[in-house]
C-alpha cells in the first residue's frame, strides 16, 4: 500500500557565500517567494519550511498557492529530485513524476534506444522491453522516425515520445505540475484519455495547479502553500 510521510521538512536553496550588498539586492529583486536566510555567512532561500504531511492510499492531493509559494519544490522533493535540508520523508510505492517529461532524454540516441533506457529508469523489467517498445510505437505513431536520432525530431515529436514513454509504465504515485497538454488536437485527446486512466488506477495523485476547476475535478483533498509554509490542509 502506497503512502508518503513528511515530518518537519525544510528545504533551503543556496544562493551565494560572499556577503555582497549589490548581489543581495539583485537576488531580492528576482525572488518572489521564500525568505532569504544567512547561515554562517552563506545565504539561502527557504523554499519549504516545517512541512508535516501524511498522504495515504486513495488520496488525490491538490497543491495550491501563488507563484513562489513552494509548490514545485514540494513536488521535486516528493519525486526524489531534491532532498530535504532538514526533517524526514518516508515514501512507499513507485513514483512517476511529470514535472519534466523530457528528463533523461538522450538526443544523440534513437527513439527506440530512448524508449528502452527511460523505461528501465521508470522501473520496467528488461524482459518486458520488447512489448513496451511495441506499445509506445503504436501509441506515439512516430513510425520509422523512432529509428532515427532524437535530435532530428521536431519539438512536437519529442513531446509525443516523452509522453508516450512516461505513461507506458503504471506506478503507485503520480506527481504532476499542471495538466499536460501534448501535441495537436488528435493526439491531445489520446493523451488526455491515457492520463485520466493512469490517474484513476494510481494509488496516490499529487497535482499542483493554478486551475481550481482541475483541482476540484481530480482531487479529494487540497493543501495550500504560502512562502514555503503549509497554511491549510
Amino acid at each position: 500500500m502506497a503512502y508518503i510521510n513528511l515530518s518537519n521538512i525544510y528545504l533551503d536553496y543556496p544562493i551565494y557565500s560572499d556577503v555582497s550588498k549589490s548581489l543581495k539586492n539583485a537576488v531580492l529583486d528576482k525572488i518572489t517567494g521564500g525568505n532569504i536566510i544567512n547561515i554562517k555567512g552563506a545565504y539561502y532561500v527557504e523554499s519549504l519550511k516545517d512541512i508535516t504531511l501524511k498522504i495515504r492510499d486513495g488520496d488525490r492531493i491538490g497543491v495550491m498557492g501563488p507563484n513562489g509559494s513552494g509548490k514545485t519544490s514540494l513536488l521535486r522533493l516528493l519525486g526524489g529530485i531534491l532532498s530535504p535540508s532538514k526533517g524526514s520523508m518516508v515514501l512507499r510505492g513507485s513514483v512517476n513524476s511529470f514535472i519534466d517529461i523530457h528528463y533523461g532524454m538522450n538526443l544523440e540516441a534513437t527513439g527506440i534506444e530512448n524508449i528502452k533506457m527511460r523505461s528501465i529508469l521508470l522501473g520496467a523489467k528488461v524482459k518486458n522491453l520488447d512489448s513496451i517498445v511495441e506499445s509506445i510505437k503504436e501509441f506515439s505513431e512516430l513510425g520509422k522516425y523512432l529509428y532515427m536520432p532524437v535530435k532530428t525530431f521536431s519539438s512536437g515529436m519529442i513531446m509525443r515520445l516523452s509522453f508516450s514513454i512516461m505513461t507506458s509504465i503504471n506506478t503507485d504515485i503520480i506527481i504532476m505540475d499542471e495538466w499536460l497538454s501534448v501535441g495537436d488536437q488528435y493526439f491531445k485527446e489520446k493523451a488526455d484519455a491515457r492520463m485520466q486512466e493512469m490517474i484513476k488506477t494510481s494509488s496516490i495523485l499529487i497535482f499542483a495547479s493554478h486551475d481550481e476547476s482541475l483541482i476540484e475535478k481530480w482531487c479529494n483533498k487540497k493543501i495550500k502553500l504560502l512562502h514555503g509554509s503549509l497554511v491549510s490542509e
